[in-house]
Order: C-alpha cells, then sequence, then structure tokens
C-alpha cells in the first residue's frame, strides 16, 4: 500500500519483481541501478550466497519526480524464486503496490513459471489482496537466447496471461524491456493510486 507523507509531500510506491529463481528478478534491478541517475537513485540492498542471487530482497529506491506536488519515490524489491523461501517471498510480497511477474522464457522452465505464478497469486489471496485488482505486468526475460530454447511471447502469453496484463520480450542483462516493463507497471500503480486503490 503506497504511503503517503504529507507533512514530506511525498508518496512512496512498492513494486515487486516476483518469479522462479535465476529468471532474471536481481537482474532487472541491476540494469535498471546502473542506468538511472545517481541524483534519482538511492543506495541498492542486495543479499546473496554463493548458491543463489538473492537471498531476501533487493531494494532499489527511485525518485520519480512531482506529480501533483507531490514527489513520487518507488521502492522496487526482489523475491528469492527458489521454493524453500516461501515465506520471505510472502512478506516481502505484503504492501506492494504492483507486481512484475518476471518469466524465465526457456522452454524447459515453464513447468516452474506456472507454479511460480500460482505461487504468487496464493501469496496475494493470504495477504488478502484482489488478485483481480492489484496492478501486474509480466515480462519474459531472457529473449536472446537461440529461438530453439525459447516460447514466443504469444507461446508464453497463451500458457501464463490469462488476465491479459500489459506483458513485454526483454533481455534483463541488456536491457531490452527492462524500462519497457517498469514504465508500464508505474503507470498502473499511478492510474491506481490517482484513482484512490488501495
Amino acid at each position: 500500500m503506497s504511503l503517503v507523507n504529507y507533512a514530506t509531500r511525498e508518496i512512496t510506491c512498492k513494486i515487486v519483481y516476483y518469479g522462479p529463481g535465476r529468471s532474471g528478478k536481481t537482474t532487472n534491478l541491476h540494469y535498471i541501478y546502473g542506468q538511472v541517475p545517481g541524483d534519482r537513485k538511492g543506495q541498492m540492498v542486495s543479499l546473496a550466497t554463493q548458491t543463489d542471487r538473492t537471498l531476501f530482497f533487493d531494494f532499489l529506491p527511485i525518485d520519480l519526480g512531482s506529480i501533483s506536488g507531490f514527489s513520487t519515490k518507488f521502492q522496487l524489491y526482489t523475491v528469492p524464486g527458489q521454493v524453500y523461501y516461501a515465506t520471505t517471498r510472502k512478506l516481502v510480497l505484503q504492501g506492494a503496490d504492483g507486481v512484475v511477474f518476471v518469466a524465465d522464457s526457456q522452454a524447459r522452465q515453464l513447468a516452474e513459471n506456472i507454479e511460480s505464478f500460482q505461487d504468487l497469486h496464493a501469496n496475494l489471496a493470504e495477504n488478502e489482496v484482489d488478485v483481480r485488482q492489484v496492478p501486474l505486468v509480466i515480462q519474459y526475460n531472457k529473449q536472446d537466447l537461440p529461438r530453439d530454447m525459447v516460447m514466443s511471447v504469444d507461446e508464453l502469453d497463451d500458457q501464463l496471461n490469462f488476465r491479459g496484463v500489459p506483458s513485454f520480450a526483454a533481455d534483463a542483462l541488456h536491457g531490452p524491456g527492462v524500462f519497457e516493463t517498469l514504465r508500464a507497471i508505474s503507470e498502473q500503480v499511478l492510474r491506481r493510486l490517482s484513482a484512490g486503490g488501495r
């Protein structure tokens, strides 16, 4: 849920990048962090181990300037994709204003994508969030891999995008699709906020 501080005239929104392990959630945040000017971002916090890229979350506050006289900040988080971090994923998801589901486009990862997407919906429901109303964007990452290894966006949409939300092909390592995804989820969150949604 967005935090509105009337004293400082600041709105803070939380976006969570969700998806299976090693799908590219942390890579998205690293790319964004590397491209955003220094005066528009805070410090990035990344907790990692030798075996897992993100043990708990990445946190990257981005200042998007002023909207209706309020400065607007987005806090970007990632959840650990590994199944044994289910409790942590649920905790990081609490209070999210929007979600980016990062799917691994490799055909061999389809079952993991579906399982993670179902897990997202279960965790939103447990957090008493209407899964049909939460701002959501799907990113199909690793589309830069050879064609015989990856599923097309249309094929992936058929398997995952039953709500018909915006979806983007991406290569988070090199940037294509990263900011398009961030822009789409940010616009959804801000539209919902301006309409008085929670």
